[in-house]
């Protein structure tokens, strides 16, 4: 999942959103606009922001549900594999187009790998956890309950960081709670263990939103460059993802299983999870081409506002049953996000 930054709360999104405004694009390597100006008109303009965006949203969407299809629909009991296999594709890929020079990445350096190691367990722990609860939720649901993340997230900011949000974002905040309380009451798919599963990830997330701000200019003195970019990010988590999840394939026993699954000798079940690591690094290129179109804004609430597709396609790919009470919950939850992203971008213009 290479994503991984992924994660796809609001605030980690607008949080990613400033800091890739504020970055030097010379790391990917794209048309210097500037120079052509005289051939780019006001609809070519219109149509990259367009394009991006829509594959921005197809990329974010279609990751969760291929894993979903995976880990419910082919019943694929391997979660934290299947994590490993998508890091490994990620790593290939990054590397390829590292070696290749298409992308500038910066070199892991042993420096470099002892700042970031606690990010990165806490990522692991993100991603895997996040395995285990979407086999058992529903998208839809999982998707509110992900919003519980923004809650620990903002309460921890001003905890640690002393940091102070409007009372705006505070309502934004118990509207979600009261969705992600309210949606699991009348979850009529109610899986205990998903939930546990999905409630341990929220904290992980919060941990590495809030790490990962403190970490992050001690990263940046151990680059070369002085400077660690989106793309050198997703190599470094993914690099460092590997021999722990080694680790934790052996640890949960899941050996035994991919020995005896048949759906290993399955052609098309390799196609299905290789398309689920190319997805997951295609939301890191889509959201840095999308920034590069339209403004954090615009990134971050159409972010918000693609939970909304995300989650109909969920219930209706996946038929699950819902109640009238549980739809009108997960309706709330939704817009108590979208709700909760203006509230901080407006936070945070003030500030």
């Amino acid at each position: 999942m290479a994503r991984s930054f992924s994660v796809d709360d609001t605030d980690l999104e607008d949080a990613k959103a400033s800091k890739d405004r504020d970055r030097p694009s010379h790391f990917l390597r794209l048309p210097n606009i500037q120079n052509h100006s005289h051939f780019l008109r006001l609809p070519d303009i219109q149509n990259q922001s367009l394009l991006s965006g829509l594959a921005y949203c197809i990329a974010s969407c279609s990751m969760i549900l291929v894993n979903k299809f995976v880990l419910s629909g082919y019943g694929f009991n391997a979660g934290i594999f299947l994590m490993l296999y998508q890091n490994i594709v990620s790593v290939t890929i990054v590397s390829t187009l590292s070696l290749s020079g298409v992308i500038r990445t910066e070199p892991l350096t042993w420096r470099l790998i002892k700042v970031w190691l606690p990010v990165n367990i806490i990522f692991v722990g993100m991603l895997t956890t996040s395995m285990f609860s979407l086999k058992y939720i529903n998208v839809a649901m999982l998707t509110i309950l992900k919003n519980v993340a923004n809650v620990l997230t903002a309460s921890g900011e001003t905890y640690f960081f002393k940091k102070q949000h409007d009372s705006q974002v505070w309502i934004s905040l118990m509207l979600m709670i009261i969705s992600a309380v309210a949606g699991g009451i009348t979850d009529l798919s109610f899986h205990a263990v998903g939930y546990t599963w999905q409630i341990i990830n929220c904290f992980l997330t919060a941990s590495y939103s809030l790490t990962l701000r403190h970490v992050m200019d001690s990263a940046k003195e151990a680059t070369r460059s002085g400077n660690l970019n989106e793309l050198s990010m997703v190599l470094l988590n993914n690099v460092l993802s590997l021999p722990l999840g080694i680790i934790l394939v052996l640890g949960f026993n899941e050996v035994e299983y991919l020995l005896e699954t048949p759906l290993l000798r399955m052609p098309m079940f390799w196609l299905v999870i290789t398309a689920s690591g190319v997805l997951g690094l295609a939301i890191s290129f889509t959201s840095m081409w999308f920034l590069r179109q339209t403004s954090a804004t615009t990134y971050s609430l159409v972010g918000s506002l693609n939970k909304i597709p995300l989650s109909i396609a969920g219930i209706l790919l996946f038929k699950v049953r819902t109640s009238m009470e549980n739809s009108m919950s997960i309706l709330f939850g939704l817009l108590a996000g979208v709700f909760f992203a203006r509230a901080k971008l407006r936070s945070n213009s003030q500030s």
